[in-house]
């Protein structure tokens, strides 16, 4: 068999040329040569004679060829003999997953990866979670480092000195429940120059103290804060400090999202005044955006909020009462009058979640939603959710008034009906974004009258079970549209092919999920006779008649696939899961599945050879998993330690990264590359899928593609 580096000899005098070029993985570049396999021939024949035995010809030939590789060994250039602050050079125009790529190759490449590393202005690790042993050769001294996100899932306080720096303007620390209050104390201390701060889940793991100074050091420390997320409960913090407190906030913070708080904290933050002899200055006077989590949304509590921050531009309320609220812990209509006081808002939501608690805004209605609308003229988006006695009049008077209104959502609107966008057409909207969420009363009628606004991207109409194939038929009009949901309609095969012409090749994500009338033959009907498709995320989930059949139709597709999600598909079985495996994307420069989300929760025909097709080398960028719970456990545990930082779910819950983190496909690598990059993470124990090279394996290699992989996800 002749190799990838050896060239063929031709047999006659019409064999073309042969070109080759050498690329080896320690770096080294061969140049270019050009030769004539027949020439090599008859230059021998000439030499020996046209009697020649056909051995001695044989023979000839090669010793031709040695004398050819010498030559062409003699040519080598090594990249890896180039000067070092060149190389560096090279490297710090690359992004950093290309750097790691690059010190994944040889030694040299990989020490002078490790150099420029001391000088990148960004990490981003939020598609795994590293160790403190991976962490810390990747996050080297460095000056200039201005940018750091991490997953800490995997750390606690030991890792705080790796990621407070002082050069930091911008830091993302995610699920940081190891943590203690050492770590805001330790922030505010060493990283003055901080302009984003990002907290996730601090101190919320059994045992880790979180106290008030904690949270006095980090603002005091922190004074050129711009944006502030502090998304764990505060609540915690003793209230007769907090006002206190906040007041050595920066002066520059105008924007500030938490967790949870209570509303009686918020009322006392905003409105200091209430238990003071003398006044006191406005605290964060210079908030423009204002994102909170709380017990209760209040008229006293709303009031406060457009009293106290006069430059507010963005407003979200979400509550999730564990009881009916009383009259003094809700919102009514007086609280409802009293937003944009002052003029400036541009987006409002007010939601009340139904986490724990089945229960609306019973005190609001009609009359609330007009005196608002009279101070929303300029509102470019609005989200009301749980609204339950708002009819049509107030929806509608939104429409009309807010002329520069782009986004609408609404969720458990139960008296929203067709009406509302009877007249749509009479508006000047020009909507982009609608979220119809749990309108049951809503028909085709109401979406053929809203799908007048022909730039739509986003159309949110997940459980609304009165819409059918005629609507479907309306949206299929909507080239713009990026993203649809329609869960848990009554759409069928028929409804899904009216899409197949202008929609199917412009979405990038289009959820399904409980549309239980559909069969594999409408997921056949909706992916033919195209050959580009942008679709990323797809849920198929809960469709009983969805089989083997409907998936062999998305890999013949090669669908650019994401994420996918099959709970609750009984007849799934393990011929998806070698599908998806063999599924080929129309990309160029990758080979492979591009899955980085499967969800085959409770999929019944799951059994063990799917465990096989899970593990190295399928399914090269998958880091979340869902399972059916009755999963045997051993497989489980293998499958974890196979692949260390795939997310496995066996109970039940959704899966993906968190959704202030956009996934990114700037940078494809090659196939055998991303089944290395797991070999380098196992420390070089490998299961026999790939052999590597004879190199040792350090932190250094570890590091170099734990990088390569997060970067080229991140945004």
């Amino acid at each position: 068999m002749i190799g990838p580096d050896q060239a063929a000899v031709g047999p006659g005098p019409t064999t073309s040329p042969v070109q080759r070029t050498v690329l080896s993985r320690n770096g080294v570049v061969t140049q270019a040569i050009s030769f004539s396999p027949s020439a090599v021939s008859c230059h021998h024949v000439s030499e020996i004679g046209e009697e020649a035995p056909p051995h001695l010809l044989i023979g000839a030939n090669r010793e031709r060829e040695r004398e050819e590789e010498e030559e062409e060994e003699a040519r080598m250039v090594g990249l890896d003999q180039l000067p070092l602050a060149l190389l560096a050079t090279i490297m710090m125009k690359l992004d950093v997953s290309s750097i790691c790529s690059a010190g994944s190759t040889c030694k040299t490449f990989r020490h002078c990866a490790s150099h420029v590393l001391s000088f990148i202005p960004s990490i981003h690790l939020l598609e795994i979670a590293p160790s403190i042993e991976l962490l810390r050769p990747l996050l080297p001294p460095n000056p200039l480092m201005r940018s750091l996100k991490v997953d800490c899932d995997r750390l606690n306080d030991s890792a705080i000195r790796l990621l407070a720096r002082p050069s930091l303007h911008e830091l993302h620390l995610h699920n940081c429940g190891d943590f203690s209050g050492k770590l805001l104390s330790e922030i505010g201390s060493q990283c003055g120059d901080l302009k984003f701060l990002y907290l996730g889940s601090v101190a919320e793991n059994r045992g880790r103290a979180l106290h008030v100074s904690d949270l006095e050091e980090l603002l005091s420390g922190c004074t050129q804060l711009e944006a502030l997320f502090l998304m764990f409960d505060v609540s915690i913090f003793i209230r007769h400090n907090f006002a206190r407190v906040w007041a050595l906030a920066s002066t520059k913070l105008t924007s500030l999202e938490i967790g949870y708080i209570s509303s009686v904290m918020i009322t006392e933050l905003l409105n200091p005044n209430l238990e003071q002899t003398h006044i006191q200055p406005s605290v964060l006077p210079k908030i423009q955006k204002l994102s909170l989590s709380v017990d209760y949304i209040t008229d006293a509590m709303v009031g406060t909020i457009f009293r106290g921050l006069m430059s507010l531009t963005h407003l979200d309320l979400r509550d999730a009462p564990i009881i009916e609220p009383r009259l003094t812990f809700d919102l009514t209509n007086s609280g409802l009058q009293q937003i944009n006081q002052n003029g400036k808002l541009r987006h409002l939501s007010l939601v009340r979640s139904q986490e724990y608690l089945v229960t609306y805004f019973k005190r609001v209605n009609d009359l609330g939603i007009l005196l608002m609308a009279d101070r929303c003229a300029n509102m470019e988006s609005i989200y009301l959710g749980g609204f339950c006695r708002v009819t049509d009049t107030g929806f509608r008077e939104i429409l009309h008034s807010c002329s520069s209104l782009y986004k609408l959502r609404v969720a458990h609107g139960t008296l929203l009906t067709n009406l509302v966008f009877h007249d749509i057409r009479a508006t000047s909207l020009s909507l982009t974004h609608v979220s119809l969420r749990w309108c049951n009363l809503l028909t085709n009628l109401g979406v053929k009258n809203l799908v007048s606004n022909v730039d739509l991207r986003v159309l949110d109409l997940r459980d609304c079970k009165s819409l059918g194939d005629e609507a479907l038929r309306a949206i299929g009009s909507l080239s713009k549209l990026k993203i649809l949901q329609l869960d848990g309609s009554d759409i069928t095969d028929m409804g899904l092919s009216y899409l197949r012409w202008r929609v199917i090749t412009s979405l990038t994500s289009l959820s399904l999920r409980g549309c239980k009338r559909l069969t594999d033959k409408g997921i056949s009907l909706l992916f033919e006779g195209s050959s580009k498709y942008e679709l990323q995320d797809l849920d198929l989930s809960n469709i009983p008649s969805i089989s083997d059949d409907g998936i062999l139709s998305l890999a013949r597709a090669r669908l650019p696939i994401l994420e996918l999600r099959l709970r609750q598909c009984p007849l799934i079985s393990d011929t998806s899961i070698m599908a998806l495996a063999s599924m080929q994307a129309r990309e160029e420069g990758w080979q492979g599945s591009r899955l980085r989300l499967l969800d085959l929760h409770n999929c019944g025909g799951i059994t063990q050879l799917s465990f096989r097709w899970l593990k190295r080398p399928y399914f090269p960028r998958l880091r979340w998993l869902g399972l059916m719970g009755s999963v045997n456990r051993d497989m489980v545990d293998g499958l974890a330690r196979s692949r260390p930082f795939l997310h496995v779910a066996c109970h039940g819950e959704e899966l993906g990264a968190d959704p202030s983190n956009r996934l990114d496909d700037s940078y494809m690598r090659e196939y055998d590359d991303i089944d290395e990059f797991e070999q380098w993470l196992l420390g070089g124990e490998d299961s026999g899928d790939d052999d590597d090279d004879n190199d040792d394996v350090d932190d250094e290699d570890v590091v170099m593609e734990v990088a390569e992989s997060d970067a080229e996800m991140e945004p």
